[in-house]
């Protein structure tokens, strides 16, 4: 039943990633929508993430919190829709990439993005170096294979793949031929193009409300 998997977003915001994953794997959820400074920020979504963000999920015992883990966790929880590899080259691939978008490369653009910056002295005490490391090392990891773990599609690739989208549409990311191809790879599919269209109506739908 839809009320066993319970998906906690905002339709600006990173749930719009894990909504991608949710429509991937293909399983009923319901959708509980929060607002910010408001209902986020309440008592009763606290104990779910005492962080006051989303996305969050539960599963029914289960809370998980942090995109890159929720999408994990979805492709373990639900091994028919085929979003993790099995062993071997293709699973170290899939956790090495997964984790290098929701470590170095969300650092580096975030970073960017407001403007801090760090000094090549530096470089050392941060996890991704310099910006142009990271951008050197994501063209290395999208350029191998037509997906990051390989020829199959992952949850990582919903996880990379939403990093570079965004950073594409907002200028956040250099647009390299690499980074353009990969993602013309993925804006076709039909599991994307569905969450694209259910958070762009509840986007509009909160933004009519509000005034």
């Amino acid at each position: 039943m839809s009320e066993d998997l319970v998906f906690y977003t905002n339709p600006m915001s990173r749930g719009r990633i894990v909504r991608w994953m949710l429509e991937e794997v293909g399983a009923p959820y319901r959708t509980e929508l929060l607002e910010y400074g408001t209902t986020m920020k309440a008592g009763d979504y606290r104990a779910i993430n005492p962080m006051g963000k989303v996305p969050a999920i539960r599963h029914g015992d289960a809370v998980v919190t942090e995109a890159a883990a929720i999408c994990c966790y979805l492709a373990d929880a639900f091994p028919e829709a085929g979003l993790a590899p099995e062993r071997g080259r293709d699973r170290a691939d899939y956790y090495r990439w997964l984790f290098f978008g929701a470590g170095p490369l969300e650092a580096a653009i975030t970073n960017r993005a407001i403007g801090v910056s760090v000094a090549e002295d530096q470089s050392r005490m941060v996890g991704y170096g310099s910006y142009e490391q990271t951008m050197a090392t994501l063209d290395y990891a999208v350029s191998r294979h037509p997906y990051i773990a390989g020829d199959r599609f992952t949850a990582a690739d919903v996880y990379v793949g939403a990093a570079i989208g965004f950073g594409l549409r907002f200028g956040s990311i250099e647009r390299r031929p690499a980074f353009v191809a990969y993602h013309d790879r993925l804006a076709a599919r039909p599991a994307l193009l569905r969450a694209q269209q259910i958070d762009d109506d509840l986007m509009r739908e909160m933004q009519e409300r509000g005034g």
